[in-house]
This record gives structure tokens, sequence and C-alpha cells, in this order.
């Protein structure tokens, strides 16, 4: 089992930044794809950005490119998740997950342990 545990969401105005961590313990994090995914108020949860276990390889969602980037420190077994210019449709609660395919992939079905969650809330 993996125990993953984000940290640093919170209550933000529209255009400024936040990040979020995203701390494991458990399994040999280096080997693992990480992935970061929300869910908004009455919407379904969908994917944000992905890390693959290298570190180098990296993919987003369109609605968060060029604002977003993932990334991770291995020996720290810790993700992050840094927004910029945030945006009030941002707010949701965001999630990471890892996933044994080592991608960092934007399919759910792929990711076998999750976070409980961090609130991310942007007000203009």
């Amino acid at each position: 089992q993996m125990q993953l545990v984000e940290s640093g969401g919170g209550l933000v105005q529209a255009g400024n930044s936040l990040r979020l961590s995203c701390k494991t313990s458990g399994r040999n994090f280096a080997m693992y794809g990480m992935g970061w995914f929300r869910r908004a108020p009455g919407k379904e949860r969908e994917f944000v950005a992905g890390i693959h276990w290298n570190g180098r390889e990296k993919n987003s969602a369109d609605s968060v490119k060029g604002r977003f980037e993932s990334s991770r420190d291995n020996a720290a077994s810790t993700a992050y998740l840094q927004m910029n210019n945030l945006k009030l449709e941002d707010t949701a609660v965001y999630f990471c997950a890892a996933e044994a395919w080592g991608e960092g992939g934007s399919s759910s079905e792929r990711y076998i342990y999750w976070g409980q969650g961090t609130q991310v809330t942007v007000s203009s």
C-alpha cells in the first residue's frame, strides 16, 4: 500500500499562485507515475497534470496548460503541483494519485493509490 497526503490547498484570489504537495509513504515512490486530478462542485473528476517516474516527461490538461506544472522529488517521495494565475474555475478538491505504469498519464483507471484531497478555492 502507498499512503498519499496532499497539502497546500486554501483560499486564494484569482491571479495568484498555490503549490500543492503530495507526500507519499509505503512504496517505492520513484517507480510510480504521479497524477493530479480535481473535482469541482457538481462536476466529474478530471485529470489536471501528470509526471513520469523519471520527472522529465509531463503532461497536463488543456484547461491548465501554461499555468500549472507538476514536478517531483523522488528522494523526498513527494510530488508537487505548481498552480499559477489561478482562475475561479480552478476551484475544486485536488487529489494526487499514483500509478504503477510509471507514466503519469491522464487515465484515472490506471491510478491505484489516491490521496484524500485538498480544497482549493479561488475568489474574485
